[in-house]
């Protein structure tokens, strides 16, 4: 069997694939003072021809164990994923198809954004409900490759 076990995720081990999306770090206040602005926390990226688009994903939860024989990416723009509860969430990512893929587990208050052409799994919650908020590419030109292995991944618990 092949296994991973996931780490947690923090913006320093996650860079190379993309951004974090947490309230920690710098802000400024707004509103009068009661609302910390967390500015600008992800290098969106839609390409030529392509447009910000905000859908809804409700995905089915997962358990650890978990085993995967399936990423993707987008070629033609970022992806980011903000979940609507507070409930941590598995991440997969892969410098590519060839490499041992990482999995991350989210502290339940993060998000992320993928950058684009970055290969990942299929998203991961943990919980019901798997309410999440994304943000990706819309546009007419094919933005979704896939590969599969030849022998599964298992995520292990941490």
């Amino acid at each position: 069997m092949r296994s991973i076990r996931p780490a947690p995720l923090t913006a320093e081990a996650f860079a190379p694939f993309g951004d974090l999306l947490d309230a920690s770090g710098a802000h400024r206040l707004i509103n009068a003072g009661l609302c910390r602005r967390h500015h600008d926390r992800a290098a969106l990226d839609f390409g030529p021809g392509g447009r910000a688009g905000i859908s809804i994903f409700l995905a089915e939860p997962r358990a650890l164990p978990y085993s995967f024989d399936l990423i993707e990416r987008h070629p033609e723009g970022s992806q980011a994923f903000l979940p609507m509860t507070e409930h941590p969430f598995l991440v997969i990512v892969a410098p590519g198809p060839e490499a041992v893929p990482l999995a991350f587990l989210t502290d339940g208050t993060q998000g992320i954004n993928l950058h684009r052409g970055t290969w990942h799994g299929v998203l991961t919650p943990l919980s019901a409900p798997g309410r999440f908020a994304v943000v990706d590419r819309i546009g007419s030109t094919p933005n979704l490759e896939e590969y599969r292995y030849s022998q599964p991944w298992t995520v292990l618990a941490p």
